[in-house]
């Protein structure tokens, strides 16, 4: 085996949650390239099928599996179709939503809505999929550096969810590695383009990225890099850490 042949995903299905749009959408193709066949996940079946096409096109096979994974029951269900699919070799948790709701005013059912998924739908994702993941498995939760740094923004759902899924990284890491041979790991990003960048204030990206050691946006497609890396082989003594990708925002 070369060390490219450690990035193949060949013989195995990957499920990527929040396919339906933005970074969800380039893992999905990412992932296919490097092999696997794809099972699609999100609430916009419309557009799930649209990412079902850039995979096919690829080569790959694509599974669409409309879920909500705020819903256990749901999860399960999606769990249980890729696994019919073929053998889940992957779990990418990239389903999330993002609020900016200044904590004074945030509402109890704004705050939950946003755990729900972001925390909550990750564990429940990250469950079902280790019931019928063979061992060599892999998940890869994105978080955010706004789990580990502030923004400037009032986003305290947002960082929360995001802080607790790092948290959520590492136990799962410790439970499962040893005993399902399904290695944990996170990604944090930094700013990348997404629905959630663009609903940020006029000028807020262009005065935080020139505070960056790298300043500019990041490319979907090395965050895709990224998250090809801790699914695949070569990450195979890789677990219960978090990857930062974020241009060096950690550090200005």
């Amino acid at each position: 085996m070369t060390i490219l042949d450690r990035f193949r995903l060949d013989g195995r299905v990957a499920i990527v949650t929040g396919a339906s749009s933005g970074v969800g959408v380039i893992f999905a193709q990412a992932l296919a390239e490097a092999g696997a066949d794809i099972v699609l996940a999100g609430r916009r079946a419309d557009r799930l099928a649209e990412t079902a096409a850039s995979v096919e096109k690829i080569g790959r096979r694509a599974l669409c599996v409309p879920t909500d994974v705020a819903s256990p029951e749901q999860c399960q269900v999606l769990a249980e179709a890729a696994a019919d699919f073929g053998p889940v070799g992957v779990l990418i948790n990239n389903a999330g939503v993002g609020t900016a709701v200044p904590a004074i005013r945030e509402t109890p059912d704004q705050f939950r809505s946003v755990l729900d998924v972001n925390l909550a739908g990750a564990y429940w994702m990250a469950q079902a999929a280790a019931r019928v993941m063979p061992d060599g498995g892999s998940i890869v939760n994105v978080s955010s550096v706004l789990g580990l740094v502030t923004a400037g923004l009032p986003q305290a759902a947002y960082s929360a969810s995001k802080a607790g899924l790092l948290g959520l990284t590492r136990d799962l890491a410790a439970q499962w590695s040893t005993r399902r041979g399904i290695r944990v790991n996170a990604i944090a990003p930094g700013f990348f383009a997404s629905e959630m960048t663009d609903q940020y204030p006029d000028d807020y990206l262009t005065a935080r990225l020139s505070t960056l050691p790298i300043p500019r946006l990041g490319n979907a497609q090395e965050l895709a890099a990224a998250v090809l890396f801790l699914a695949s082989d070569a990450a195979g003594y890789v677990t219960g850490t978090t990857l930062v990708v974020d241009g060096g925002l950690t550090i200005s």
